[in-house]
């Protein structure tokens, strides 16, 4: 064995009983939920689950507004609370450079503790690719170098919350990476689980295993043309670090309002052309398939870590919630039953908090990647080379995210533009303005953000720039209303609090 080979592997463990010594503080959280506290109002769907006597262990709760964090602390009581955040961009070569990176982790630390959550769940994901802003998770390049600069970013990210965001019990919220779903494509070199085990290997962190996301996998990777569903889920998880997976989660899938034909496709059998074109999506019912996928992902004998299991369910009906948790939660509950909440005792060797990283991967060869990876999604160029290799059938799904789905997400994701903008869309009409330009605008170029992340508002002013440029005349207009959105927005995120 040469010397850098060893030197790896005991990186590798130093990593893995860090891993277990952050483990070890973490209390079992049991059955949960994973909600955006507007939507559906979390007060009222408390009520609704305590009225069914199927009340969550836990909540594990989406970035917000710190103010209505603290409300959400506050009516939890004594409750379980944990984070799911947000603009943390692990993936990006660029990301503790960027201006808003240091605003992004003062405030994830923040609210760590006003929740006193045990963990940091992010997806290992972005929606900030070189220069350019989406409203849904792009998946990383699933590439060597890609997974050495994740696990560079989440070392420095639990880093910086050893050092911002200390508990009521002294402990620090564990980092933990969830693996984003597949929007009908893939690129990279290396299997998804391969990257994870690599970046496991690396990194000090937990994981999140979302089963839907893995359907997603099964089926945009091309695996369901060469095997079943169960012997991939097999496969996949013996090569996943399965050891590291600290929570579960489970939501919906359903075809994509922007290309209804294809969501009334027969859902008989596991051909090319019987399969959904299914997409990761919180508000539509969980299929049967998932829980079957569960299952076999609960008998797995290297999953050792798991402290919880959460439906994700923001933006789903109060109804239809209750029901799926308390269905969840009768099936899956004894697996909590026999697990205790005290602190486990563990006999591994204790070892220090995490050191501040050194080695900095070559980040401009990843970024002229990423460059690449973005031209190719805003189709100003074509998917070819190594991390593009696919059949026929896959670039006809990257056509179907590249010419359907993305513009679709600009004009629609986190608020109809035309509903938006009422007047200006009406006026812009008048003229023969199609709104198709302002998704050619929106990616005309690329543009640096560095403010914290919100999708809305960047909608909001990208909008008031696009009606400059082609219309001038209507300036007025798109501002006025521009100022009556960012009004309400704030409003509904932080009722009672003036609005300047």
């Amino acid at each position: 064995m040469t010397v850098c080979k060893r030197e790896t592997m005991a990186m590798s463990r130093s990593h893995h009983r860090e891993f277990l010594r952050r483990l070890v503080t973490i209390p079992v959280h049991g059955m949960g939920l994973s909600v955006d506290i507007h939507a559906p109002d979390l007060a009222s769907l408390r009520r609704s689950l305590q009225e069914r006597q199927v009340p969550p262990d836990y909540f594990e709760v989406f970035r917000t507004t710190s103010t209505a964090l603290v409300s959400t602390r506050k009516e939890a009581g004594d409750g379980l609370l944990t984070y799911h955040g947000e603009g943390l961009w692990v993936t990006q070569p660029e990301m503790a450079d960027s201006t808003a990176f240091g605003q992004e982790i003062s405030e994830a630390a923040e609210q760590l503790m006003i929740l006193q959550s045990a963990w940091l769940n992010h997806e290992c994901a972005t929606k900030y690719l070189a220069g350019y802003h989406y409203g849904t998770y792009l998946p990383p390049l699933y590439t060597p170098l890609s997974a050495k600069v994740v696990a560079h970013n989440t070392r420095l990210i639990q880093h910086l919350l050893d050092q911002q965001c200390r508990l009521a019990n002294e402990s620090t919220p564990l980092v933990l990476l969830e693996m984003p779903p597949l929007t009908y494509f893939v690129a990279g070199t290396m299997s998804i689980p391969r990257f994870f085990r690599v970046v496991s290997e690396q990194a000090p962190c937990g994981l999140v295993l979302d089963v839907g996301h893995l359907w997603t996998v099964f089926r945009y990777s091309g695996a369901h043309r060469a095997t079943s569903l169960t012997r991939f889920v097999e496969e996949f998880l013996n090569e996943f670090p399965m050891d590291r997976v600290v929570e579960i989660h489970v939501a919906g899938l359903a075809g994509h309002e922007s290309h209804r034909t294809l969501a009334s496709r027969p859902r008989g059998g596991m051909g090319d052309d019987a399969l959904p074109a299914w997409i990761d999506d919180h508000a539509a019912p969980i299929p049967t398939v998932l829980f079957e996928m569960l299952d076999q992902i609960l008998c797995h004998p290297r999953l050792t870590s798991l402290k919880g299991m959460a439906l994700e369910v923001d933006t789903k009906q109060v109804e239809l919630i209750v029901d799926e948790f308390a269905e969840f939660s009768q099936h899956y509950r004894p697996l909590f039953s026999p697990l205790s909440n005290e602190r486990i005792v563990s006999d591994f060797d204790r070892c220090s908090l995490s050191e501040e990283p050194r080695s900095i991967p070559d980040t401009q060869t990843l970024g002229v990647a990423y460059d690449r990876y973005a031209r190719v999604l805003t189709g100003k160029t074509e998917p070819v080379g190594a991390e593009w290799s696919q059949d026929t059938a896959g670039i006809q799904d990257l056509d179907l995210y590249r010419f359907v789905y993305l513009p679709y997400e600009i004009l629609h994701w986190g608020g109809k533009v035309e509903d938006m903008f009422v007047e200006s869309c009406r006026r812009l009409r008048e003229r023969d303005v199609s709104l198709d330009g302002f998704v050619a605008f929106w990616f005309r170029e690329p543009r640096p953000f560095s403010g914290i992340y919100d999708f809305f508002l960047l909608k909001v002013e990208r909008f008031v720039e696009f009606v400059h440029e082609v219309a001038p005349e209507l300036q007025g207009i798109a501002e006025k209303e521009a100022k009556e959105l960012r009004c309400a927005y704030r409003f509904a995120n932080e009722p009672g609090i003036p609005v300047s």
